[in-house]
C-alpha cells in the first residue's frame, strides 16, 4: 500500500511536466517527466508501443498509464525510444531498446535516490519494460498493458520474481486474450492478470476503465508483498 503522505499531495503542490533529455547508449533520448515539488517515494518508467507502427511517448495508452502512476505519486518518465520524435540513434528492435530503458531508469533513480522504482509499458513498450524488470533488481514492481505475447517470447518471465500486474483488453486483435491466458499462468508469481471488459488493443472509449483497474489495484499491496 502506498502510504498516504506519498499518494497525491496538496493541491498547491502542482505537478510540473518537464521536457528532459536522457543520456542513452545510442545518443540523447527525448523525455517527458511529470513530477512535483515534494520527495516522491515512488518512480516509474512507462515505456511506448512500436516505432515502427507509429509508438510515441505521446501515445494516449502511455499518457494514461503516466497520469495514474503520476496520481499515485509517483514521479514518471516517459521517453522516446531511439530513433523516435527527438531520440538520437536508430531502431533496434531489441536489445537497443531495453538498453534505452535502463538508461531511462538509472535517470530516475539519480534524480530520486529514495525512490522505489517501476517500471510499465504498453504492447511493445510492455515487452521492453519486462525485459528491463527481470534483469534489474532495482524494479520493485512491473505492470505491462496488452504485452505482445504472439510476437515476443515473455518465456524469460517464468522465472522473474518480480510483482506483476497484467491488464488486457478483452477485445483486443493485436495481443489476443486467448494468447496471453495460454501464456500468462507459467509466468513466476506474485502476478495479477486484470481484464477490460469491451476493450480493443487501444482501449479506444475504454481509457476510463483502463485507468479504473490501474488505480484500484495499483494502490494496494503487489501480491505477494510483505510491506
Amino acid at each position: 500500500m502506498l502510504p498516504r503522505s506519498r499518494r497525491e499531495g496538496p493541491s498547491s503542490i502542482g505537478p510540473r511536466l518537464i521536457s528532459t533529455t536522457v543520456p542513452g547508449p545510442a545518443g540523447a533520448l527525448e523525455g517527458l517527466l511529470t513530477e512535483r515539488d515534494i520527495e516522491h517515494a515512488l518512480a516509474a518508467v512507462v515505456c511506448h508501443p512500436h516505432p515502427l507502427y507509429g509508438g510515441t511517448l505521446h501515445n494516449k495508452v502511455v499518457h494514461r498509464l503516466a497520469s495514474v502512476l503520476h496520481g499515485l505519486g509517483a514521479a514518471v518518465l516517459r521517453f522516446n525510444f531511439r530513433g523516435v520524435g527527438l531520440s538520437q540513434g536508430r531502431f533496434d528492435g531489441s536489445e537497443g531498446e531495453v538498453e534505452d530503458a535502463r538508461a531511462a531508469l538509472t535517470f530516475l533513480e539519480e534524480r530520486h535516490p529514495s525512490a522505489r522504482l517501476w517500471a510499465a509499458g504498453f504492447s511493445f513498450g510492455s515487452w521492453v519494460a519486462a525485459r528491463l524488470a527481470a534483469s534489474e533488481r532495482r524494479v520493485e514492481r512491473l505492470v505491462l498493458v496488452a504485452p505482445p505475447v504472439e510476437s515476443k517470447s515473455f518465456d524469460f518471465l517464468r522465472a522473474a520474481k518480480v510483482p506483476k500486474l497484467v491488464i488486457q483488453g478483452e477485445d483486443d486483435d493485436v495481443c489476443p486474450l486467448a494468447s496471453l491466458e495460454r501464456e500468462y499462468p507459467a509466468w513466476a508469481e506474485p502476478k495479477e492478470l486484470a481484464r477490460v471488459a469491451g476493450a480493443n488493443h487501444f482501449f479506444d472509449r475504454q481509457l476510463g476503465a483502463l485507468a479504473k483497474v490501474l488505480d484500484q489495484v495499483l494502490s494496494g499491496p503487489a501480491k505477494g508483498s510483505t510491506s
